[in-house]
């Protein structure tokens, strides 16, 4: 079914936008996370992400043209769908054709736009919690980087918001002095709820948060001189940012990721040194870029037990993120909607274990084994396509392309970024992906769309030493792989008993897309690349 995309609020004080440039034409294909177009906002040009697959079905707006929040911007769908009965007929006046209003609720309705001169036209802005992933509906605040009385500047990062998704940070759009925290940190709230408020310094905002979206603003009383004003701040000094922040618009960071280059060798001419599409095409590297190392994290002091006293209960609640629930949510919907079953299989390391020591004995390259089980399941998959499938009631999806999700452990969970097209990746280069995308999770830095996507899982725990284990398959993917760890052990070779290394493997199906009989042939297919490296070189 066709999606309607509309005109995004890209900024908390935005009305309308203009469509500076389309990078997208009709009858194009989409993907997930493909720049749609740069859009003009009343604050800067700005890329729109697509958060859909599909075709481009239908422009609403051409370039140069402006038209308010929630107008129709672009319809995509399914090639040569009929897309009539979402397009009203044009205006007499020519005009961009709207899409069929839908019923607001009272509540939408009641919300204010804050104009762009500020709440009572003295400069007071009224920031809202932002919708920064497709499915967010609440925020939760991670971390303040600025605190009441604090100077913020237009491209200051104001907080760490935790979506569904990811943890990311939030920029302020206008300058002044924060005023009002409206959530705290470690607190929820729905999408656009009172955040904060910036505006001149000492300015009284009594009644500003608590009657913003009841139809009516209380007038902001003149600026108010008294001791209890926020003390002076010292324009010199910063807030420590930390050395792997790197600054860059998502279509900078997908044509660097195209090109190969590392971004923290690009100097950026954006606001505040962000990096823009320009400063990568410019770019030109005066030595091989080198592969990308994750900054160290420091030590964690481990947390203090609690006391417990002889014969005493004693119980400890720890409040759920918005990670754990989304965890826990789509976990429980793949085991109690997907019949699963595992097949399982032996594979020996032996030959693995020189290949891999040969290939990282070449300068500047470093693969691990789960990058060379990673490349064996993207073959494997291109040889048996119905494991990379998805379930739907109407049929099957069987998908084409390779994308491979990688789970990665973080602090609150569990994190799945995702290589894509990794079929047409070399070792080499899928070993520098996973580096850096395991990093960037770790670090909270990964983008919604880099998490999105995936038609097949690998989950590993060898690091751990787990020998053996069965994981919850990612839906909406058909199939998980659990890799466990090399064992060295007695094997039979040549009716002869020998030292061997040996790994185990488990693939976890869901028998609505994969019968027994199929994941038994991929398994066998993916134990052969394995145990004949030189098959995946080829």
């Amino acid at each position: 079914m066709a999606t309607v995309i509309n005109m995004p609020r890209l900024s908390d004080t935005m009305t309308e936008g203009t469509v500076a440039t389309w990078l997208k034409k009709v009858g194009d294909t989409i993907k997930e996370g493909d720049i749609l177009a740069e859009i003009e906002t009343d604050k800067a040009t700005m890329e729109f992400e697509s958060f859909n697959s599909g075709v481009l079905l239908y422009i609403g707006i051409p370039e140069g043209e402006s038209a308010p929040v929630d107008s129709l911007l672009a319809i995509i769908g399914k090639e040569g769908e009929d897309i009539s009965a979402l397009i009203s007929p044009p205006t007499p006046e020519g005009g961009a054709s709207k899409v069929a209003e839908t019923p607001i609720s009272e509540e939408s309705k009641s919300v204010p736009t804050t104009s762009p001169s500020g709440v009572g036209g003295l400069g007071v802005k009224v920031i809202t919690m932002p919708r920064l992933s497709d499915t967010m509906t609440t925020g939760t605040v991670a971390t303040w980087l600025k605190k009441v009385g604090d100077e913020v500047k237009e491209g200051d990062i104001l907080a760490e918001i935790e979506t569904d998704k990811a943890t990311m940070e939030f920029e302020s759009f206008n300058s002044g002095t924060l005023l009002f925290i409206g959530i705290n940190e470690g607190e929820s709230a729905p999408v656009d709820s009172v955040l904060a408020i910036i505006g001149p310094a000492g300015t009284d905002i009594t009644g500003v948060a608590e009657n913003y979206g009841k139809g009516e603003v209380a007038p902001v009383a003149k600026s108010i001189e008294q001791a209890a004003a926020p003390a002076a701040t010292n324009s010199n000094v910063q807030l420590p940012i930390s050395n792997d922040r790197i600054f860059a618009s998502p279509l900078a960071k997908q044509i660097a990721k195209d090109k190969g280059i590392n971004l923290s060798q690009v100097q950026g001419s954006g606001e505040n040194g962000r990096i823009t599409k320009s400063d990568v095409e410019n770019f030109t590297a005066s030595a091989p870029v080198a592969a990308s190392q994750t900054t160290p994290q420091p030590a964690t002091t481990a947390a203090a037990k609690p006391f417990v006293p002889a014969g005493e209960v004693v119980t400890e609640e720890i409040k759920n993120s918005q990670m754990r629930k989304i965890i826990a949510k789509r976990l429980a919907e793949s085991l109690f909607t997907a019949p699963h079953y595992n097949l399982t299989i032996e594979v020996s390391m032996d030959d693995a274990m020189k290949a891999r020591t040969i290939i990282n004995a070449v300068p500047e390259t470093k693969v691990s084994f789960n990058d060379m089980v990673i490349k064996a399941c993207a073959m494997a998959l291109k040889k048996h396509p119905k494991i990379n499938s998805q379930w739907k009631e109407e049929a099957i999806t069987i998908n084409h392309h390779v994308n491979i999700g990688v789970a990665v452990a973080v602090e609150d969970g569990l994190v799945v970024p995702v290589l894509r097209f990794t079929d047409a990746m070399s070792l080499s280069q899928i070993g520098a992906g996973v580096r850096d995308l395991a990093g960037r999770a770790k670090t909270k830095k990964l983008l919604p769309t880099e998490m999105e996507g995936s038609t097949f899982t690998v989950s590993n725990l060898g690091m751990f030493g787990i020998v053996e284990f069965n994981s919850i398959i990612n839906q909406p993917n058909s199939a998980i792989l659990s890799v466990g760890a090399i064992v060295e052990k007695p094997v039979v070779k040549n009716s002869q008993i020998v030292v061997g290394n040996t790994m185990m493997l488990s693939l976890a199906c869901d028998h609505r897309t994969i019968d027994g009989a199929t994941g038994a042939q991929f398994l066998q297919t993916l134990k052969l690349f394995i145990e004949n490296p030189v098959t995946m070189l080829a």
